[in-house]
Order: structure tokens, then C-alpha cells, then sequence
């Protein structure tokens, strides 16, 4: 009962400093206001930007290993000539990896044949990215159709003239023409579409964008190029899935069982090949936004500093300014932490205003920046909890001084002063 006559005195004294000095409240809570506004707003853009690239990685699944020339765990330039001595992986690895693994669910295999430029009657598309990919490959990287469908097993199995594209192919190829059942022709080859690849989405890091690749049966690439490569960066990539209920390393396990032997590895000798899964690159993630939000933290710990300074120079006033009246509450029995409380919880309304507009102002620049950029940026509940906290705690900072200074005055003294 008593805290809540405290808490509605102190409303009504926080609100009256705002109505009655207009300008000192306004230059004393903009340092609340752009604290907040710099650490929350911060935190925001680097969470906004760690959902967008974590969705786009997560394409890659968390329960496959990719086996490919290169570590993603290091740089190329270090151990450059190691990494450069491994061979591409290639279509024998995957048929290898199909007789001797026990505990994948699926293994994929496909191959870039290069840029090429697609042709529909008069319309040309250069630097289409052409894909040579294993049967499987639809269900590993769950390939979603704006229209048609995958290849059958009969026509991947004979290699026949069929092909998947990209949307952003499709649109540029097509335009407002029903594409299924037309005929493209690229590398010299005439081949029939038989699906469009829904449009990848607007990700900062388009891992898995297909909008620009057209798919044939590798069956077919075979017959379309020279596909025993050595591209000096790797043009090919193996894909294991995992079983249901098997652990990556088991599977990391399975695939060196049955690559060594294949590759006529010695004992002693480290595999030639490397695998690689989302954890890595998760791994990677992690430490960058972590520096991300300690940047942000360090930027906002400065202009709060000023909101800090600012507001217990306005409660050092206010206390001042009712030091009579504090008196006379002494004086009629008042204890002292009812006057400690009192311009406490003051001192904390106040900030908190200067919080929740300080969020006001990240919430609009989100929006502002969604549509600049065109990728979803958001204030999330938890950071705006953060913000809600930061406040009462700049809060408490600030008016803990001039409360106690308050609360410890001698009541004649603080009558008898004008």
C-alpha cells in the first residue's frame, strides 16, 4: 500500500519535470534516448543480419557432410600446395561412397559444366551456370518447384535431353510464355524443361540460389563435356545426409571407411579429400557477430554514459528544487527510504521514457531499412526487454546519489532552506 502511494508520487513528479522544463528534460533524457537507441539499434541490425545469413546457410543442413577439395575451416592460402594436390571429388568417389558407406540416408553428386548461354528462339541468356547433377540431388537440397517436377528416374537413368532451370532463367528466357515442355538449347544440345525452380528468396548470402543454374541429368553432362576436371578451385561437390539417428561423425567415419580405400591411401598417409558441415561455417558465424555485438555494446556504453550524467544532473535539480517539501515530509514522519524510494523510482520513470523512445526510433529505422535493402530487419522482444532493462538501470545509476542525498537531509535544515 505504501509502495504504490510512493510509486503514484513518483509518476506524478516525474511527469510534472517533463510538462514544467520542457528543455531540460528533453536535453537530459536525449542521452538516455540515443544510448539506447545506439545499443539497441545496434544489437537489432547485427541479430537482423545473423538471422538472414544463418537461414541461408542453414540450407546446407545440418545433418550432411560435404566432401570436397577444400577445408572450409581454413584459409585457401595456408597449406596452399596441400589442399592444391587434392584431387576434385569426382563421379567414382560418389558411386565408391554408394557401395561402401552404411549410414547415409542419401549421397549426392553434382558437377559444374561451366557459364553457358541458353537459347529460346530469339531470346539468348549468357553466363547460365550449368549443373550436371546426380539423381538424388533434388531430395538433397529439397528442391521446391514453381512449376513441373524433377527428373524421373527413367530419364536420369538414359540421360535424357530434359532440364530444370532457375527462375530468374525462366523469367528471362520465357517471359509471360508457359515454359514447360519448351525447348532450350545450350552447348549445342536442344533440351525439353521440365521444371522451374522456385526463386531462391532475397538472403545477403545466397548459398543455395538457384534462380540462375539450369540442372540436367548427369547421365546427360556426361555426353555434354569432359567432366573429368582439374579445376585447380574444385567444380564438383560429394553430399552425404546423414541416416535418422546417425551423428556426423559417424558419417564423417563412414565416408573416410570407404574414400581411403578407394583412393589407395597408405596407413600413413592424411586423406586427400576434405569434409565439411554447417558447423563449421556456424562455428565462423558465432565469433564474428559476437564482435558484431561488443562493438555495438562498447558504442552504446558511451552515449549512455552521457544519459547517465544527464539525468542525475536533472534529479540533482529536482531535489534542490522540493528540498523544502522534503522537509516537511521528514518532519511529519516520513522514513527515509520513502524519500530514497521516492526519487528513485522518479529517476527510473524518467529514463525509462527515454528508453521506450529511444526504442521507438530503432522500430521506425527498421522499417525505413527493410525497404532500403530489401532483406527483413526486425526488433525482436528480447532486445526490447534488453532496452526496458538498460533503462532501469541507467535509472537507478542516476538517481541514486541525488535519492540518497535527499533522503539523508535533516528535516529543520530542509525546512528552514528556501
Amino acid at each position: 500500500m505504501v509502495f504504490l502511494k510512493v510509486l503514484t508520487e513518483s509518476v506524478n513528479q516525474a511527469l510534472h519535470q517533463l510538462v514544467s522544463n520542457k528543455l531540460r528534460s528533453f536535453l537530459s533524457l536525449l542521452g538516455v534516448t540515443i544510448g539506447i537507441f545506439c545499443i539497441i539499434g545496434v544489437q537489432a541490425a547485427v541479430d537482423s543480419l545473423e538471422d538472414n545469413v544463418r537461414g541461408s546457410f542453414e540450407k546446407l543442413g545440418d545433418d550432411v557432410v560435404y566432401v570436397t577439395k577444400f577445408s572450409w575451416a581454413e584459409d585457401p592460402g595456408q597449406n596452399y600446395w596441400k589442399w592444391m594436390r587434392h584431387p576434385n571429388p569426382d563421379y567414382k568417389d560418389y558411386k565408391a561412397l554408394k557401395k561402401g558407406m552404411r549410414y547415409a540416408e542419401l549421397i549426392s553428386y553434382h558437377v559444374v559444366l561451366g557459364l553457358k548461354t541458353l537459347k529460346y528462339r530469339s531470346n539468348n541468356v549468357e553466363n547460365a551456370v550449368i549443373v550436371g547433377a546426380t539423381y538424388e540431388y533434388g531430395d538433397m537440397f529439397n528442391l521446391e518447384y514453381s512449376k513441373g517436377r524433377y527428373f524421373s528416374p527413367s530419364e536420369y537413368q538414359y540421360g535424357s535431353s530434359k532440364c530444370i532451370l532457375g527462375n530468374t532463367l525462366a523469367e528471362q528466357l520465357f517471359g509471360a510464355i508457359e515454359p514447360i515442355g519448351k525447348k532450350v538449347k545450350v552447348m549445342g544440345r536442344s533440351l525439353e524443361v521440365v521444371g522451374i525452380v522456385e526463386p531462391a528468396g532475397e538472403d545477403l548470402v545466397s548459398v543455395m540460389d538457384f534462380d540462375e543454374v539450369l540442372f540436367v541429368p548427369y547421365e546427360l553432362a556426361k555426353t555434354m563435356a569432359n567432366l573429368k576436371s582439374n579445376n585447380a578451385f574444385g567444380n564438383s561437390l560429394l553430399s552425404v545426409k546423414a541416416g535418422e539417428g546417425i551423428s556426423l561423425d559417424q558419417i564423417k567415419d563412414d565416408i573416410v571407411g570407404a574414400m581411403r580405400p578407394h583412393r589407395r591411401l597408405k596407413p600413413m598417409e592424411d586423406n586427400n579429400f576434405a569434409m565439411n558441415n554447417l558447423s563449421l561455417l556456424t562455428s565462423i558465424l558465432d565469433s564474428l557477430f559476437d564482435v558484431l555485438s561488443l562493438v555495438g555494446l562498447i558504442i552504446g556504453i558511451f552515449a549512455i554514459l552521457i544519459g547517465v550524467f544527464s539525468v542525475a544532473n536533472i534529479m540533482f535539480v529536482s531535489v534542490k528544487e522540493r528540498t523544502n517539501i522534503i522537509g516537511i515530509k521528514k518532519a511529519l514522519g516520513a522514513k527515509k527510504y520513502i524519500i530514497l524510494l521516492e526519487f528513485l523510482v522518479e529517476s527510473v520513470i524518467l529514463c525509462v521514457i527515454g528508453g521506450f523512445i529511444g526504442l521507438a526510433m530503432v522500430q521506425v529505422i527498421v522499417k525505413i531499412l527493410t525497404n532500403i535493402f530489401g532483406f527483413e530487419m526486425f526488433l525482436s522482444f528480447s532486445n526490447i526487454m534488453v532496452g526496458v532493462i538498460w533503462s532501469v538501470s541507467i535509472g537507478i545509476l542516476s538517481g541514486v546519489i541525488p535519492a540518497y542525498q535527499a533522503a539523508s537531509m535533516d528535516p529543520v535544515e530542509a525546512i528552514r532552506s528556501k
